[in-house]
């Protein structure tokens, strides 16, 4: 059998109806080897307290729904296995984000924002009738930018979100926008520039490096904004927004 060992388990609760301040609860678990932070949350929510409150969906560092702030960074708790974040386990929210209760947060200002940047391919023309071919070359050029899966972890660790009042887009945004202007089939780059080639888009990334720090898939939501800024001195210059 393999063998387990005791975790301190420290999670952050806060329910705004009732809490005057947050606080930490503290449990003391039996871990598995192997045994990642979401399922010690369940564990828990099933054996010690029911009302804790998280989110949670693929279980699989696929949706992003689980991301937290672990042991002083932003992890995916779906992912993080305990054995990898020592024998004092604690777990917050998504830093500078409204909590809703304990670890749930209000994502309403991360997605307006991403809603801001038409994440969608827009026809350059008529539909062709059949697949619109595109070459490995072509899409190697945004290939990092379609790693992000939308966890919002960016977004909570940047300096310009913080101090934005909301405004700002924020990396997540900006790096989608970077992945549809540079795709070859997408005819949308004058539109989503004029959006994004703001002072509360672009230009208030102050190039941090937060955002890449924080992504827990690993791309660089950084160098896209760079990438980006540099389309948009393009079309303002020549009018084109893509080459």
């Amino acid at each position: 059998m393999a063998a387990t060992k005791n975790v301190t388990l420290n999670v952050f609760r806060f329910n705004p109806d009732v809490d005057s301040r947050p606080r930490y609860d503290t449990f003391s678990l039996e871990a598995r080897p192997g045994m990642t932070v979401l399922e010690a949350m369940f564990e828990v929510l099933e054996s010690l307290d029911g009302s804790l409150a998280f989110r949670y969906c693929c279980r699989g560092a696929v949706c992003g729904a689980c991301a937290m702030y672990i042991n002083g960074a932003h992890r995916l708790a779906c992912k993080t296995q305990l054995d990898l974040v020592g024998p004092t386990v604690t777990v917050s929210p998504l830093p500078f984000m409204r909590v809703i209760k304990d670890l749930v947060v209000d994502m309403s200002p991360f997605w307006a924002n991403y809603e801001k940047v038409m994440p969608y391919l827009i026809e350059r023309s008529q539909a062709p009738g059949g697949e619109r071919i595109q070459s490995p070359r072509q899409r190697a050029v945004f290939d990092d930018a379609t790693c992000c899966i939308l966890c919002g972890s960016c977004y909570s660790s940047c300096p310009s979100v913080w101090t934005g009042g909301g405004q700002f887009l924020g990396p997540s945004a900006l790096n989608k926008a970077w992945r549809f202007i540079a795709d070859s089939r997408d005819g949308g780059a004058a539109q989503r520039l004029a959006v994004v080639a703001s002072e509360n888009g672009l230009w208030r990334c102050h190039t941090a490096f937060n955002c890449t720090e924080a992504c827990p898939k690993n791309t660089n939501p950084t160098q896209a904004i760079q990438k980006l800024k540099g389309r948009a001195v393009l079309h303002a210059l020549t009018g084109r927004g893509r080459g």
